[in-house]
């Protein structure tokens, strides 16, 4: 870093800090707000989806061999193979935004082609059945339908436009030499095994994090009832297998491939979540953006309304499920059903904390692409439906 951008940073945050508004009211609010947004987040997501998430992404980078995630992930795979097992990851990981990334991350530096990796980032937290099935409970079929095509047709069509818009770098790509992924002294265990371990994992994330479904009864319900049952089954499984079936050199770089994601993506996130609750506060509760602002901009079908509810919906961050009580006060207050289904699939997928993290792992170029290509698509969704219904 040259000395004149220090000195310009320096300055900057000079001029932040000395016209800084600490007697508004607004701003002091907005300062608890960016605090108990993180407190929420700490609490509700690091233990429970982070930390299962890093030790899955680390396992992946450690245990999974390259020619495994070429074969399905990679450039030269069949595209109708490695879209297809992409778009339908969310229907097995029930995820939000930031709990995605460590999983996108291990499966990229991996080898995975472009294409395969951004539709499984898109898809990871946006194809959540049962949020689906509780927007279409809660805010109307036709609304809960739409948001379900639209997040796989999404992202197929934003993978396959990122690997055609970056297909020269793709193919560079491709004739890079293999072995720098491997891993010495790692042996060639049974399919089963790897099946099983990676299966028992993706068990405890799901389960820990299974939502309280909106009604008492029921299948979800049965499932919510018995969460920390099947989640500790599938627990006993992961470290029976950790113990058993890798030995003490393979477990010594899982570990050190986890805390090198931890370290690498949850300083990032915790920045962006501090942001995040500064401009936007949590939901129900006002940050520095007046939230009747937003309110106002999302009335009707237009292009604008549409436009800023997927812009809106990309810089929050949405828990899983809270975008549907979200949506229903908005729409109690006159938010359009386009820009209804804009935000429900531009918010999921991505908030600012996620771009943060996205940016780190492939780079400036390629997140703003990928965060332009879900806010128009969103933009168009929305206009489509708000016309059709």
């Amino acid at each position: 870093m040259s000395e004149w951008k220090k000195f310009w940073i320096i300055v900057g945050v000079f001029l932040a800090a000395y016209y800084m508004p600490v007697t508004s009211l607004r701003f002091q609010g907005a300062v608890i707000e960016s605090f108990a947004m993180l407190n929420d987040y700490a609490r509700e997501h690091v233990l429970l989806c982070l930390i299962p998430a890093f030790f899955i992404a680390g396992a992946v980078a450690v245990f999974v061999s390259q020619d495994a995630v070429i074969k399905y992930f990679g450039p030269t795979a069949k595209k109708w193979v490695a879209y297809s097992v992409a778009a339908v990851s969310g229907t097995i990981l029930a995820v939000c935004s930031c709990t995605i990334l460590p999983l996108f991350a291990g499966i990229y530096k991996k080898g995975a082609g472009l294409g395969p990796a951004t539709a499984f980032l898109y898809s990871g937290p946006a194809i959540n059945v049962l949020a689906i099935v509780i927007t279409a409970r809660v805010l109307g079929p036709e609304l809960g339908i739409a948001r379900a095509l639209g997040a796989v047709v999404f992202s197929v069509v934003i993978g396959y436009l990122m690997h055609l818009i970056f297909l020269k770098e793709e193919r560079e790509n491709m004739n890079k030499d293999a072995s720098m992924f491997t891993h010495e002294g790692q042996d060639d265990k049974p399919l089963w095994k790897t099946a099983v371990y990676f299966f028992s994992m993706v068990g405890v994330l799901v389960f820990a994090n299974w939502g309280r479904p909106m009604e008492a009864t029921g299948l979800w319900a049965n499932i919510f009832s018995m969460k920390w049952i099947l989640a500790a089954g599938f627990m006993t499984v992961v470290l029976y297998a950790s113990m058993q079936w890798f030995n003490k050199e393979e477990r010594d770089e899982w570990f050190s491939s986890t805390w090198g994601f931890a370290k690498q993506i949850l300083p990032l996130l915790f920045f962006g979540v501090l942001i995040a609750g500064v401009l936007l506060g949590r939901p129900g509760h006002e940050g520095l953006i007046p939230s009747v602002w937003v309110e106002r901009l999302v009335g009707g079908n237009s292009i604008q309304a549409n436009l800023f509810a997927s812009v809106a919906g990309a810089f929050m961050y949405f828990a899983t499920l809270t975008e549907v009580p979200i949506l229903q006060g908005l729409i109690g207050s006159g938010m359009g059903k386009g820009p209804a289904l804009a935000l429900l699939l531009a918010g999921p997928a991505l908030s600012l904390p996620n771009m943060l993290v996205i940016r780190q792992v492939m780079g400036t170029k390629k997140t703003v692409v990928f965060v332009s290509l879900v806010v128009v698509m969103a933009t168009i969704a929305g206009i489509v439906y708000g016309t059709l219904f």
